[in-house]
């Protein structure tokens, strides 16, 4: 059976540019339109192996662009770091009303970068 790997979802949103419009498309449609490779088979007019061979092969590319550059582990540290802040400020403007106003403040704008 050919089981998907959901982060490889991820990672099409930070390489994806980077694959042939065709093979976007594929992987596009197996993870972001949760699509079967039977159904992208017959909607695209390529045979179910071919479909698959594809994928497997954009995987592998956007597996190897993720080990190189780590674009998207970063992001999603970036994120915790920020989300880890925003509770660290909530908690401060709990604690020290004089400032609240401008505590959380800065917790929206960093929540702003958040997605």
């Amino acid at each position: 059976m050919f089981q998907k790997d959901m982060r490889l979802s991820l990672l099409l949103d930070f390489y994806g540019d980077i694959l042939s419009e065709r093979r976007r498309e594929l992987i596009t449609l197996y993870y972001d339109e949760d699509l079967s490779l039977s159904e992208i088979a017959e909607n695209t007019g390529i045979s179910r192996q071919g479909v698959r061979d594809s994928i497997k092969k954009s995987e592998q590319e956007l597996l190897h662009l993720e080990e190189t550059l780590a674009l998207a582990a970063r992001f999603e540290s970036l994120q915790k770091q920020v989300a880890e802040i925003c509770k660290d400020l909530y908690a401060l403007s709990e604690e020290h009303f004089d400032m609240r106003d401008s505590l959380i403040k800065i917790t929206q704008k960093l929540e702003k970068l958040s997605i």
